[in-house]
């Protein structure tokens, strides 16, 4: 009896001490995600790799180190602690950018080559470093009480640019002199700005371009003027701040952009004429390399047209080198490659259907197709012009995984001869050198933090850069006794459409499948995402690990409207917003109850932004299935969004009211059934405060008791160690209440 006692002791004890993943380790340092590095790029020499990396003691804290490719050495290039110590004090500006750009972190958080691979530039608070190699330490550009934005090295490292009270200005290097390329802007006007519309949905974060020679520059002049002022609250905990904001909700006038020329020698400015419609939107901008052709990606407003202009600054003259058009809208991309010396381009497309390469002459006469099928590229990557090669990244061998492939230019038919250089079972992110002889490989799984490798153009390895391993030392190791691996699979709907899910399981799951347990299904749900991969998911997929740690079932299911499935696949929400996503997400729910470890009837929803707008419109329309949600910093009424994005799959709510009325949460509210739980960043300037306190005043008038969870001071993204974690206890706690 004794020895029995013992050694059920010796067991309770081994289980007291066993290491559970907790939401506080998520966010702690060492990152469990490991040491892999991030930012990674080849210099132009090929000679080293270059890359951002966490403190140990502060995964979030940046500093800049290099890998030398010959010696195999790696070293730290700057401490962010020497440069700049204290807290970064960020303008609104930057705070904004950082936000659209999804750029997380302090100290080091961006940096770039010169093209001839001789020098280094990062800013940081406001201010520019350079950095030249062979010489010690990084000299400081700028240090001014302004704080400039957007701040670019010239394409051959002559010269800086940057953004300072809304004009563009370049400063020599070498002598230091300023010169100010604008000097008209305040108030309503911007120089060389990205319009809110811009960077927040066209991905378009700069509103300026050098010429490959630096001998002259092509920017925007943005007028707000038309643009509607809105005046929102930001919250803080101590104070509340009232922001006039020009933000374009759907329906109401955008920003006026025009696009100017200027020299450098003559300070000659050539404006460029973008047609007497003023209600367009200028995409894309890129030169060609000869320096005298610029071209711009001209959209209608209702952006079923997008046409790829050419500007020759000799002649004055431009012409349209081919237009994309579609019934409900032309995806953007950043697909637009010049083949110097040869007078041809590679562009990307989706008029079969998929995203797909092709081949033009520079005066726009398509040469041939160089990728086709029923896969979608993800996007080019590298051009070998010595060897006639392309690699681009995509989807060829399946859609969870994102892979790197090489196809010859000059090939037949070159379709028919794409090779995959990466291995299968791993989601791949490449980043080639400049000649396309090597290429770094940042690859990951689903249950594997990311890997790093140096390989040579056919896929072979050449050496790891961090291999990031989990085994003994690793951060993560210590967990993967109770890692839960998740199974990927397809659910045919009753249309006919093939969805991709992926499941975790609890471990009493597996042991006894008769034993029910209740579910959360985490989504997105939006256009242009994708949910199910095989790719690490960082600090959401390990609060996925925490929540079957806790007993959950996690179910994920990428719904039609979602990214990397073709055109078709999206097409359906076209003025149907929040109908055949929910239409999707049930179905996934009805295959749930099909499984005998499952609990219909303790089934929840979570998701944020578009996932929080999805989370309501499935509670609210679709209340029989979902009993509990949590919806984060949602979309309730599209009419409150920005023209851009929500027009691209809406229409102009001022022709379309019906399909915003039938795509707004408000007339399904009344249903709602389960417990709901609705968090939003009081200071969100993305989507706005006011999408939430709406509904809060319509369930109230309703009388439909629900719970909130409101972060002072906090945007969009919710950022900050101590709000993550307050958060993620607040999403499970509430889901540990009412599921369990």
């Amino acid at each position: 009896m004794k020895k029995a006692l013992l050694i059920g002791a010796a067991m309770l004890s081994t289980a007291l001490h066993a290491e559970t993943l907790t939401i506080e380790r998520i966010f702690s340092s060492p990152s469990l995600d490991g040491s892999a590095p991030r930012t990674l790029k080849v210099s132009p020499d090929g000679a080293r790799v270059t890359f951002l990396k966490g403190k140990q003691t502060d995964y979030e804290r940046l500093d800049l180190w290099e890998y030398h490719i010959d010696s195999g050495e790696t070293r730290m290039l700057f401490n962010s602690n020497d440069l700049q110590s204290g807290e970064e004090v960020l303008s609104d500006e930057e705070k904004a950018r950082r936000e659209r750009m999804r750029l997380k972190g302090s100290g080091i958080v961006s940096y770039e080559w010169s093209d001839d691979g001789t020098a280094l530039l990062f800013p940081m608070g406001g201010d520019v470093y350079y950095h030249k190699l062979g010489e010690k330490g990084a000299k400081q550009l700028l240090d001014t009480d302004a704080f400039e934005t957007d701040i670019k090295l010239s394409p051959k490292g002559n010269y800086i640019s940057y953004i300072r009270d809304q004009n563009l200005f370049v400063k020599h290097i070498a002598s230091g002199k300023e010169m100010a390329i604008t000097k008209e802007g305040g108030g309503n006007i911007k120089f060389g700005m990205a319009e809110f519309v811009a960077q927040e949905e066209m991905s378009r974060m700069t509103g300026y371009w050098w010429a490959p020679d630096e001998s002259k520059i092509a920017f925007t002049k943005v007028d707000e003027t038309p643009v509607e002022v809105i005046t929102r609250s930001e919250i803080y905990a101590d104070d509340i701040k009232l922001i006039e904001q020009k933000y374009p909700k759907a329906g109401t006038p955008n920003a006026i952009v025009e696009l100017a020329i200027q020299s450098l020698n003559t300070n000659e400015r050539t404006w460029v004429d973008m047609g007497e419609n003023k209600d367009v939107y200028l995409a894309r901008g890129q030169w060609m390399p000869d320096s005298t052709t610029f071209t711009y990606q001209w959209q209608t407003r209702n952006q079923q047209t997008l046409e790829l202009r050419a500007f020759n600054t000799k002649t004055k003259s431009q012409n349209v080198l081919l237009t994309e058009r579609s019934n409900t809208w032309v995806n953007l991309h950043d697909d637009l490659f010049f083949l110097k010396d040869k007078g041809q381009f590679v562009w990307a497309s989706e008029r079969d259907g998929f995203k797909h390469l092709y081949l033009f002459d520079n005066s726009g006469k398509l040469i041939k197709q160089l990728t086709q099928g029923e896969w979608v590229v993800d996007s080019i990557e590298a051009i070998d012009t010595v060897n006639n090669r392309l690699y681009f990244s995509g989807r060829k061998d399946t859609p969870l995984e994102s892979h790197i492939y090489v196809v010859p230019l000059d090939s037949e038919d070159s379709a028919a001869t794409i090779t995959r250089i990466t291995e299968l079972g791993a989601y791949h992110d490449a980043t080639f050198s400049s000649d396309a002889s090597i290429f770094i490989d940042r690859f990951s799984t689903v249950n594997s933090p990311f890997q790093v490798s140096l390989n040579d153009a056919s896929g072979k390895r050449i050496t790891w850069l961090e291999e990031n391993k989990v085994e003994k030392g690793h951060p993560l190791y210590t967990y993967m006794d109770s890692w839960a691996k998740p199974e990927f699979g397809d659910i045919k709907t009753k249309d006919g459409a093939t969805l991709k899910y992926r499941i975790y399981k609890p471990e009493s799951a597996v042991e006894n499948p008769d034993k029910k347990h209740p579910v959360i299904v985490y989504l997105y749900g939006g256009p242009h995402a994708q949910v199910v991969t095989n790719k690490w998911a960082g600090n959401r997929g390990l609060l996925m690990q925490h929540w079957v740690d806790q007993g959950f079932v996690v179910f994920t299911l990428d719904n039609r409207g979602s990214n990397y499935r073709g055109k078709a696949f999206e097409d359906p929400i076209y003025k149907k917003m929040g109908s055949i996503e929910v239409d999707d997400q049930v179905a996934g729910v009805e295959y749930l109850r099909t499984l005998p470890f499952v609990d219909a009837d303790k089934i929840g929803i979570h998701g944020h932004s578009y996932g929080g707008y999805m989370t309501l419109m499935t509670m609210f329309k679709a209340g029989d299935y979902f009993s509990a949600g949590v919806s984060g910093a949602p979309v309730t009424d599209w009419r409150l969004y920005d023209t851009h994005y929500t027009e691209r799959y809406m229409g102009n709510p001022n022709t379309e009211n019906d399909a915003y009325t039938a795509s707004s949460v408000f007339p399904y509210a009344k249903d709602l059934k389960g417990d709901l739980l609705i968090y939003h960043g009081m200071a969100d300037d993305n989507v706005l405060f006011t999408h939430s306190t709406m509904l809060y005043k319509h369930l109230q008038d309703l009388a439909i008791p629900f719970e909130t969870m409101d972060y002072p001071g906090k945007k969009h993204g919710l950022r900050g160690k101590q709000t993550g974690i307050h958060l993620y206890k607040t999403i499970t706690n509430f889901f540990e209440r009412t599921l369990k």
